[in-house]
C-alpha cells in the first residue's frame, strides 16, 4: 500500500513538472540563452563579421573601464545618474503603499473603482506618448506652462524645461510616479484583502479610530509585502530601464539623464562599440547579483526573513 502511494505521488509530481515545462522553456529562451551574447565582450567585434572571425582581446574591454580616462569618467557619470535615480525611486517606494491605504479608506465603492482605474491607466501609456504630453505642456514656444507664465507676467520668454539638465532627476521621478503609482499599488491592494477583518472589528470594539486602525493593523499587515518589493528594487538598483530616458534624452540634458542601460544602448547601437557596451552590461549584471545577495543578507540580519 505504501509503495503504491509513493508511486502515485511520484506520478503526480511528474505531471506537475510537465505543466511548468513550457514556462521553464520560455525562461531558458529569453533569460539564459541570450547570455551567449556575453562572448562579444571578449572579442573586438565588427558588424557584418562572424564573431569567431574577429580578434580575441580577452579582458581588454573590461580593463578599458579602468585604464581609459574618458571611458572611466563616462562610466562613473552614468553610474552616478543610475544610483541617484534609483535612490529617489527607493525613497518614494512607500508612495504606492500609502496610495493603496488611502484608496481603501474610500467608502464609496464606485468612486473608489473610478479613482483606481484613472490612476492605473497611465501605466499602459507608452513613454513616447508621455513625452508628447510633456512636450505639449513644457515646450518653449507652444507649451501650456510657458504660455500661462508669460500671460501672467511671471517670465518674459519661454523656458526650455525639457532641455534643462538641472532638475532632470526630479522630473524623471515625477513622470515615473505619475505613470506607475497606480500599477504598483495593486500589490498592496491585494495584500489588504489578506488582512483578517476580525482584527479591525476587535480594534473598533476597543475604541480604535480610523488612524489607529491604519497605524496598528493596516501598515503592519502591508510591511511584509513592502519589504519584499523593497529587496527586489534594491537588487534592480542598476536596472532603471531604457525607454523613459531614451525619449527624454537630448544634447542639453544627456550628462544628467544618461543611465547605464541608455549608456549601453548609445555605445552599442549608436556608437557601434558592441564589445565595450557588452562588457559594461555584464558589469551591471554582476553588481546587481551582489546587491541582491547583500540585501537578502541584510533582511535576514534585521528581520530574520529572506527572499532567496
Amino acid at each position: 500500500m505504501n509503495q503504491s502511494m509513493k508511486v502515485l505521488r511520484e506520478r503526480r509530481g511528474f505531471r506537475l513538472f510537465l505543466m511548468i515545462v513550457p514556462l521553464l522553456t520560455l525562461v531558458f529562451l529569453f533569460s539564459y540563452l541570450p547570455l551567449y551574447g556575453w562572448l562579444y565582450a571578449f572579442f573586438d567585434y565588427r558588424a557584418g563579421k562572424k564573431l569567431f572571425d574577429c580578434e580575441f582581446v580577452g579582458f581588454k574591454n573590461f580593463l578599458m573601464m579602468i585604464t581609459d580616462q574618458y571611458a572611466m569618467s563616462s562610466v562613473l557619470r552614468v553610474i552616478r545618474n543610475t544610483f541617484a535615480m534609483s535612490f529617489l525611486g527607493i525613497v518614494t517606494s512607500m508612495f504606492p503603499m500609502i496610495f493603496a491605504i488611502l484608496l481603501a479608506e474610500i467608502r464609496q465603492l464606485r468612486f473608489r473603482k473610478v479613482v483606481q482605474t484613472m490612476v492605473t491607466i497611465p501605466h499602459f501609456i507608452s513613454w513616447v506618448l508621455v513625452y508628447s504630453i510633456a512636450y505639449a505642456m513644457f515646450s518653449v514656444n507652444d507649451g501650456l506652462i510657458n504660455r500661462i507664465l508669460i500671460s501672467v507676467g511671471a517670465i518674459d520668454e519661454g523656458v526650455n524645461f525639457l532641455a534643462s539638465g538641472e532638475h532632470v532627476w526630479l522630473s524623471m521621478l515625477g513622470y515615473g510616479l505619475w505613470k506607475g503609482i497606480g500599477w504598483s499599488a495593486i500589490m498592496y491592494i491585494a495584500a489588504l484583502t489578506g488582512i483578517d477583518s476580525e482584527q479591525y472589528e476587535a480594534a473598533r470594539i476597543d475604541g480604535a479610530g480610523r488612524l489607529q486602525l491604519i497605524r496598528h493593523i493596516t501598515i503592519p499587515g502591508l510591511l511584509p509585502t513592502y519589504f519584499v518589493l523593497l529587496l527586489l528594487s534594491i537588487a534592480n538598483l542598476l536596472n532603471n530601464g531604457l525607454e523613459q530616458y531614451f525619449v527624454f534624452q537630448n544634447a542639453m540634458n544627456k550628462d544628467a539623464i544618461e543611465v547605464l542601460d541608455l549608456y549601453v544602448y548609445n555605445q552599442g547601437m549608436v556608437g557601434y562599440n558592441y564589445s565595450f557596451s557588452t562588457a559594461v552590461s555584464m558589469l551591471k549584471s554582476v553588481v546587481s547579483i551582489v546587491l541582491l545577495f547583500s540585501a537578502n543578507g541584510l533582511s535576514k540580519l534585521i528581520r530574520g526573513e529572506t527572499v532567496i
